[in-house]
């Protein structure tokens, strides 16, 4: 028997699954680490540009609300708008709460990559995502049986392979494991059929 998420396991699957995505980009920004999916296309843009990740992520992802209401209705927009915001504005605060001092750049990369891909697990399985290829993944999976891992790790693999023109070698290899292990985590437990509850 389904059971549907209450508000509160909502509201708290939302803010852990933000918190833990918010921090694997803080780690990943230590050392100009990127990542794929529109994150990593406005970790690339603030890099370039010298513009806060926080605003250029939120900005990037409000073409595709149109795609979340409109194909998986109102309750996965507004969740994945809830999320978005919620990173924004974390990525860009936890410098006043944490200071790093010193971390291995391939633990920021490994580690980061976890982190980003329990977060983004959390928010679809509370039907909701970080936006941009996020979306297109969650609707490809839910709509056509495409397994939403497969799915981001081309789309990772495509903005990874633009951050050879503002990027050294071993950032890029770092960049790359970050990004298996976080579409490993997605790969491996976002399945079809796996969970239930609604």
């Amino acid at each position: 028997m389904h059971t549907r998420h209450s508000l509160l396991e909502d509201i708290m699957a939302l803010i852990c699954g933000a918190a833990f995505v918010a921090f694997g980009i803080f780690l990943f920004k230590t050392h100009g680490i990127l990542t794929g999916g529109t994150a990593g296309i406005a970790l690339i843009v603030s890099q370039a540009f010298s513009i806060k990740f926080g605003i250029v992520f939120f900005l990037i992802n409000l073409p595709f609300y149109h795609l979340a209401w409109s194909q998986m209705g109102y309750r996965f927009a507004l969740n994945t708008f809830i999320s978005i915001t919620t990173v924004s504005l974390l990525t860009e605060n936890l410098d006043a709460v944490i200071d790093i001092r010193s971390i291995d750049p391939i633990f920021a990369g490994v580690f980061g990559g976890l982190l980003i891909g329990m977060g983004m697990l959390a928010l679809f399985r509370h039907k909701s995502s970080m936006g941009g290829s996020g979306i297109l993944a969650f609707y490809l999976q839910e709509r056509f049986n495409i397994r939403a891992g497969k799915f981001q790790m081309i789309v990772d693999c495509c903005v990874l392979l633009m951050s050879y023109f503002i990027a050294d070698i071993s950032i890029i290899l770092i960049s790359i494991a970050g990004a298996i292990m976080l579409n490993l985590i997605i790969a491996m437990n976002h399945k079809p059929g796996r969970y239930q509850i609604n």
